[in-house]
């Protein structure tokens, strides 16, 4: 399979091209020239074989470069579980009842307790296998921006990994205490941490700049490097997203929760539109879904632009108790844009043209129509979200992290608004010890301290067990404190790699 820019270049790609390079030249994203199928029969199959298999050939269908024992051997080693290594639960995304019809897709039982794991604990090798498959001879630097999740598990699966270095930026105050001080303390000799005096956007956006900068690159070229990215708009960072959806629906089946070819609804709870976006392209492969539930928090552009059919940046930003959906440019609904528009690079480019210049842009009807068709959405308030958190534990002693409540709270409404009682999944993207301060105060706990010192609170109050990995939290140092500008994020990322 070959894949080409959503915006107006016409190279073909190989799967192993695009993983290595991340951004096309152009400034698109890559993506798949067409879908594989996935039959009913198919998923049968593959109903009695653990997460990793399912992974492994789901991943097959789209990356032709590599084989299946190659995929296989990846994805074991990436969804691993036991001996206080990987997963820590055998089924690594299992589901999680909590009424008849209703599941929570738990996608946090990684070693950084966020649903960031399902992808970036196989990519690193993805990208390695892809350097030698192109014959690449530099070294990679990877740029990650993070809206809190994403930064831990890139560097997590990127620590030491021969041939890479890796710098993550993340909004200094714009990341729960936990995550800021799991991504601080990181240990790792090829790994570098800054703070960007600005919002996710800002950041991301300056390493969307960073990547694209030929001259830059350039410089790079003669010290022995090229940039990549670890963020969602690299594909070899969603194509792993894309087998957890399959996953769930074998589980479904397996359990008899549901029959073969029954519809089901997912739930998704998403700023950068990466997470839903996968589920959109296992919807496109044969995965029977009926709705895609677009959850949004205060930053509700994507529901907004889901609902009009118009994309506006032109608002207020808001720092929410759901931080990792604290975005306004929404990197990965380009790729959407482009199925939708019949793949018309010249029509994508237009619209994140006028994204960048007017910081808006209107699809036609007949796009908003087939938006409509596919997607239902919805917005989920905080003092919403911290009642959601209390109502599911008070009523099912189940207990969810911020950005999950929104998910489930907007589920609700569209089951309220629509009478669809359908099979759902809401998809659970972090583990509710990631955001201690806001979920005890979704319980009516009045607490002191902040960041680490709650987690064990949390614990006692609520008798759940802490992850060991966030356990581990109260013996770490911090390792890095760099604060920087905006415009001083392509030095901080030459002095990184100048002084290696």
């Amino acid at each position: 399979m070959h894949y080409r820019s959503t915006r107006k270049g016409t190279a073909r790609v190989s799967s192993a091209e695009a993983i290595k390079r991340g951004l096309s030249d152009d400034g698109g994203l890559f993506v798949p020239e067409s879908f594989p199928s996935l039959s009913i029969d198919t998923i049968k199959k593959l109903v009695s074989e653990p997460y990793s298999k399912r992974a492994a050939y789901v991943m097959s269908l789209f990356l032709s470069d590599f084989s299946k024992n190659e995929l296989i051997r990846y994805s074991e080693s990436a969804y691993s579980s036991g001996n206080g290594q990987g997963f820590d639960h055998k089924e690594i995304a299992p589901l999680y009842r909590i009424k008849n019809n209703t599941f929570f897709l738990e996608l946090w039982h990684g070693p950084t307790c966020a649903f960031k794991d399902m992808a970036l604990q196989i990519m690193p090798q993805l990208l390695t296998a892809s350097l030698h498959k192109t014959g690449e001879k530099r070294k990679v630097c990877i740029l990650v921006a993070t809206s809190g999740d994403t930064g831990k598990a890139a560097l997590e699966g990127f620590c030491d990994v021969p041939g890479t270095e890796i710098v993550v930026f993340y909004p200094r105050d714009g990341v729960s205490d936990v995550q800021e001080l799991q991504m601080v303390s990181q240990a790792g000799e090829n790994v570098k941490v800054i703070a960007v005096d600005g919002n996710f956007d800002d950041a991301q956006t300056g390493v969307k700049g960073i990547i694209a900068d030929e001259l830059f690159c350039h410089e790079l070229d003669h010290l022995g490097y090229f940039l990549s990215s670890a963020n969602s708009i690299n594909w070899g960072r969603l194509v792993p997203q894309i087998a957890y959806y399959v996953s769930a629906y074998c589980d479904l089946l397996k359990y008899n929760d549901i029959k073969p070819g029954d519809t089901i609804n997912f739930c998704v709870p998403t700023g950068n539109f990466g997470n839903i976006l996968a589920a959109y392209y296992a919807q496109r492969m044969g995965l029977p879904v009926n709705k895609l539930i677009c959850a949004s928090n205060r930053n509700d552009v994507l529901t907004q632009f889901i609902n009009t059919g118009v994309y506006d940046k032109n608002r207020s930003f808001y720092t929410t108790v759901s931080p990792s959906m604290d975005i306004l440019v929404s990197s990965n609904l380009e790729r959407l844009l482009f199925e939708l528009s019949g793949k018309s690079g010249d029509t994508v480019a237009s619209y994140m043209s006028a994204l960048s210049a007017e910081g808006s842009y209107g699809v036609p009807d007949r796009v908003r129509n087939e938006l409509c068709r596919i997607f239902a959405s919805g917005r989920c308030g905080e003092e919403e979200t911290l009642k959601t958190i209390g109502d599911t534990y008070n009523e099912s002693d189940y207990l969810i992290d911020t950005h999950t409540a929104v998910a489930y709270k907007v589920l609700n409404d569209y089951r309220a608004n629509t009478g669809d009682e359908r099979t759902a999944v809401v998809v659970s993207t972090a583990s509710p010890f990631k955001f201690c301060s806001d979920v005890l105060k979704a319980l009516g706990r009045p607490h002191l301290g902040s960041g680490v010192k709650l987690i064990d609170t949390l614990s006692e109050m609520t008798g759940c067990l802490i992850p060991s990995p966030l356990a581990g939290l109260k013996s770490k140092n911090q390792r890095f404190s760099e604060t920087v500008k905006i415009g001083s994020m392509k030095k901080a990322v030459m002095d990184f790699i100048g002084g290696r």
